[in-house]
């Protein structure tokens, strides 16, 4: 397809317009198909931060808004793209909207494209055309009857959908489609590898038992929010496949970093957990990934860390331990959290924005009980660059430390308009003031039987100060 003139000029009018009320007016343009005009803007909207490559040209097309939505991000994509080698040929068994097969032509030598829906395989022409992507093979077939005229790949590619009739989302691997326990065998007749990118919600240890063959899981995240979990699973793979597993934990971050960690299922389930008596110096929580892969006790062991309580995945250390995979506090304080709390920190902290962790109250209850507003979050705020600065407020020194850029204040009792951090357990609260601070804890050892923890987060205006 070509988009003419008038379509592009309504695209860019209209870019930012009420799609209902488009609809609506769509007698207003007797000469454009405003549905299909609709539909390419609701596309285009779900695909602006997810794929930015792809929402700059503007000749590309987009076959349904649904497609947008559950394809896979430019971060995730091109992360594939390593798992593969340049003598490959590779099949996308379910083609979609084809973001996937493109960034894997990056890579392979060819691409077969394999999608039923013939709307489908002509946008997917037209966008390769237009991306240049010329070594990728557009199939309108489907995909598991086309098994006895496919052409010999080395790797096999498959994305089952996840939504059955009616549009209902699925959950079990055997309902989604096509259903990949079952096609597996025959795909490991006919490629040595298959990569299979599975819904962050499946359970690893019954996937597994589903996908026998699999050496290895890669669990990706971006801004902490777990995406995918891909399974690379290899014809002849041990049979002794929990052991052989490696799992690969990856957070792309907001500032562009690239969180990694990697340990086997063996190694988690070998160590040795130790319990810190007190919150110490430091409090990290780790990130979506490596929650997701279960990898509680490897990477305490693998970071010097000690974990507070073993149903709450929150760690402490007295030393800095910089490049632990997820968020970084420094302690403050401690304090015993009861029904004076509650009302004394509202006075002091009037807005915060709250999580909790194995704690009995609700963020509704909590907000309602210590009378805390939600904090606004700053359009205005600094550029992310390491800092590190001790500063006081009222008469209590304590050091702000973070991976992001905190412009301190001159004043006391002014705060950077950052996520400050609150931690409470059943007898003790950390509180904290501007930037994202954990604390010192005091000489009362926290309780290991309960598990009680709650985190909260605070932001005030920014003031003048310096940079670091």
């Amino acid at each position: 397809m070509k988009w003419t003139t008038e379509q592009k000029h309504f695209m860019h009018e209209h870019a930012a317009d009420d799609l209902t009320h488009l609809l609506l007016s769509a007698s207003r343009y007797p000469n454009l198909d405003i549905p299909f005009l609709v539909n390419q803007l609701a596309a285009r909207r779900q695909i602006r931060e997810k794929l930015p490559t792809w929402f700059a040209e503007e000749d590309l097309v987009f076959p349904s808004k649904i497609a947008a939505e559950q394809c896979s991000s430019e971060q995730t994509a091109m992360y594939k793209q390593r798992l593969v080698s340049p003598d490959d040929r590779l099949c996308d068994l379910t083609g979609g909207l084809g973001i996937d097969s493109f960034y894997f032509s990056r890579q392979v030598r060819t691409v077969y494209y394999i999608e039923r829906f013939a709307e489908y395989c002509e946008a997917a022409r037209n966008n390769f055309q237009t991306l240049g992507a010329d070594n990728i093979v557009v199939i309108n077939e489907d995909s598991v009857s086309y098994f006895p005229h496919l052409p010999a790949v080395s790797v096999f590619y498959i994305d089952p959908a996840r939504r059955g009739e009616g549009n209902k989302r699925v959950y079990a691997l055997a309902d989604c489609e096509p259903d990949l326990p079952a096609l597996l065998p025959k795909l490991l007749e006919l490629a040595p590898r298959v990569l299979a990118k599975l819904s962050p919600m499946a359970d690893i240890q019954q996937t597994l038992a589903l996908l026998p063959g699999t050496v290895a899981i890669h669990i990706l995240s971006v801004r902490n929010e777990c995406k995918e979990v891909l399974m690379d699973i290899r014809r002849g793979g041990g049979e002794d496949t929990e052991n052989g597993v490696q799992v690969h934990c990856v957070n792309f971050t907001s500032s562009g970093k690239e969180e990694t960690f990697s340990f086997s299922l063996e190694e988690e389930r070998q160590a040795v957990l130790r319990f810190a008596p007190s919150v110490l110096s430091f409090l990290y929580e780790p990130n979506a990934s490596v929650m997701k892969a279960g990898a509680f006790k490897t990477v305490a062991l693998r970071f010097g860390v000690e974990k507070l309580h073993a149903s709450s995945h929150l760690y402490t250390s007295a030393e800095l331990k910089a490049d632990f995979p997820g968020r970084i506090f420094a302690v403050d304080a401690v304090y015993t959290f009861n029904n004076r709390l509650c009302k004394d920190i509202g006075k002091e902290i009037p807005k915060a924005n709250i999580a909790v962790r194995n704690f009995p109250l609700s963020v509704d209850e909590l907000r309602k009980r210590a009378r805390l507003r939600k904090a606004a979050k700053s359009s205005s705020s600094p550029q992310p660059c390491p800092a590190e600065r001790k500063f006081g407020y009222a008469g209590i020194k304590y050091r702000i430390c973070r991976r992001e850029n905190l412009y301190l204040p001159k004043r006391k009792y002014l705060s950077i308009q950052r996520r400050s951090s609150c931690f409470i357990h059943e007898k003790f609260c950390l509180k904290a003031k501007g930037g994202s601070v954990p604390f010192p804890a005091s000489s009362s050892a926290c309780s290991r039987s309960s598990g009680l923890y709650l985190s909260l987060s605070v932001s005030a205006w920014p003031s003048r100060g310096r940079s670091f």
